[in-house]
């Protein structure tokens, strides 16, 4: 489940195949998982249903309607001005029909806490074999799948490249990547809005990325929910479009906050739309100062020496971390077989 929209993660597939489970939230904020299906002990299938007897729906002044799945419990925030109703405010910042700020403070740690373990193993799985991992965000029609074929088919001579695809439904921008002759995994979120740590964990069972490689993780189409999940990944490449709006980065900060580098793509396009690039990158260096911006064109192909060197940087700097560690278990050894001999 999403701690940002609630979505679920339940109807998650790999390839065409169901993970198994999801992740259930009640009213009073516990969370576990189950599967919608299982044994018995007496060998008969039970099934779990979800149902809540005190659902309910209330109009606002202002003519809004909505529902409530659960009872309130005192901290319902709601602000309503004269021009902006803000559901930002709270310490969850975000709101959820049914559940207090606490309440969401807590679903936010329990779900991202298992996510960052997940993301734990992954990161060490990606340093032990000396794989650089980027993890490609992006609201739907950046050009992400364009981009990520174009620099493919220009790598794939000199590196190996292996990709992870993330979308709701189809294998549409799999099949893409794999007509350059890389491999590709497809993972379909159903109704979710984001991959989490743990499908990618999955991903990598069977994708099996070379040694010393490059991993593309392309994440669903979606700037808000993405940002505030681990991957395991190196660093989070953020996608604009010039025929989105420049203030992209203002408008949806925590992307913008989380990504080391973004990507001003269909530079090619800039004669034929208002956007001002000057202002875009100052508003994306107002959310995050340190962020590396690099103007990118998959059509002519300007921005593309910088974004490929920014890459190999990166390999080269994950190969040496790994040359490091396994320098480092190899002294190990020899000390500990240095001791055992001394002993005799």
């Amino acid at each position: 489940m999403c701690t940002t929209c609630g979505c679920s993660a339940g109807e998650t597939r790999i390839e065409g195949q169901a993970m198994d489970g999801h992740s259930h939230v009640h009213a009073d904020g516990t969370v576990h998982d189950h599967r919608h299906e299982a044994p018995a002990a007496d060998g008969k299938m039970q099934y779990h249903a979800h149902h809540d007897e005190n659902a309910h729906g209330h109009r606002h002044a202002d003519g809004t309607w909505h529902s409530h799945d659960h009872g309130h419990e005192g901290e319902h925030v709601h602000e309503h001005g004269e021009d902006v109703i803000d559901y930002g405010q709270g310490p969850a910042h975000a709101h959820a029909p049914g559940l207090t700020q606490s309440q969401m403070v807590r679903i936010e740690q329990d779900i991202l806490g298992k996510n960052n373990a997940y993301a734990g193993r992954n990161r060490n799985y990606f340093d032990e074999h000396g794989i650089f991992a980027l993890n490609l965000v992006s609201s739907p029609g950046s050009g992400k799948t364009t981009l990520l074929v174009r620099t493919i088919e220009t790598l794939k001579s000199r590196i190996q490249v292996a990709v992870v695809e993330g979308d709701q439904q189809t294998s549409q921008d799999a099949e893409r990547i794999r007509s350059t002759g890389v491999r590709a995994l497809q993972i379909n979120t159903g109704k979710g809005c984001h991959l989490d740590a743990n499908m990618v964990g999955h991903a990598l069972e069977r994708l099996h990325p070379e040694d010393d490689s490059v991993l593309m993780i392309e994440n669903v189409g979606n700037l808000v929910c993405p940002a505030a999940y681990d991957l395991g990944e190196a660093h989070k490449v953020v996608i604009l479009s010039v025929t989105e709006g420049e203030d992209k980065p203002l408008k949806y900060p925590d992307m913008f906050r989380a990504a080391s580098l973004m990507l001003l793509n269909k530079t090619d396009l800039l004669p034929y739309v208002p956007f001002n690039v000057q202002l875009a990158i100052e508003y994306a260096k107002q959310v995050n100062p340190g962020l590396h911006i690099i103007q990118t064109s998959s059509t002519n192909g300007d921005g593309y020496e910088a974004w490929l060197g920014w890459i190999e940087t990166g390999l080269a700097r994950q190969r040496k971390k790994r040359a490091q560690t396994v320098a480092v278990l190899q002294k190990r050894i020899q000390e500990l077989e240095a001791h055992l001999a001394a002993r005799g």
